[in-house]
């Protein structure tokens, strides 16, 4: 991943195999990329469900890590570039091996490497924003995006929501909270009409 840019970050569960299966499981795995991705990265979104997740983050320049634990005495940008895919590696290993142990599992717990597929344009960031928001309605896990606990959105829904998201930066890309909520609820309705053809 390159330095400055931003990303949509997404993975699934080897096979049949869930990634949560508790609550426990969801609270140790943002804990992981709070430590993990948050140093290293400005996050947008995310969504965790049962089977897979998405982020959609932007990767923080150099002079912003140079003095991160791990970054300090880097030269070049291919060492930081590497320390930045270590960082995730890192959070994706510490969270499998916890969740091997937990339930009692051995082998791989995710389906491969991580997919990072870089945003290009603010037509895909929008867009990839709110697919990521509603993907738990996609997938059947709830009809409305207030009743899906493991998601950013309840964060744009209120100011008084405590989060480490860079919630001004999202916001300036449908410039206010109206017209994000208006292209959510189009997007819904999209969503729901390509279903029922």
């Amino acid at each position: 991943m390159e330095l400055g840019q931003t990303y949509h970050i997404y993975n699934h569960a080897n096979g049949d195999e869930q990634l949560f299966r508790e609550y426990s499981n969801y609270i140790f795995f943002l804990d992981k990329f709070k430590s993990y991705i948050h140093p290293i990265a400005d996050i947008y979104a995310y969504c965790l469900m049962p089977y897979h997740f998405h982020f959609l983050l932007k990767v923080k320049d150099q002079e912003e890590l140079k003095d991160l634990s791990g970054f300090q005495n880097l030269t070049g940008l291919s060492a930081y570039e590497k320390q930045i895919s270590k960082s995730f590696s890192n959070h994706f290993n510490s969270y499998a091996k916890a969740y091997n142990k937990r339930v009692e599992r051995r082998g791989s717990l995710f389906e491969r490497r991580f997919k990072a597929k870089q945003i290009k344009s603010v037509d895909q960031w929008q867009e990839t924003f709110l697919y990521i928001h509603l993907n738990p309605i996609k997938h059947g896990f709830t009809q409305n995006l207030k009743l899906w606990k493991w998601s950013s959105w309840h964060a744009y829904k209120s100011i008084n929501y405590k989060s480490l998201l860079d919630r001004n930066e999202a916001l300036s890309y449908f410039d206010n909270i109206e017209n994000l909520l208006y292209c959510s609820e189009d997007k819904l309705n999209r969503l729901i009409n390509m279903s029922l053809e």
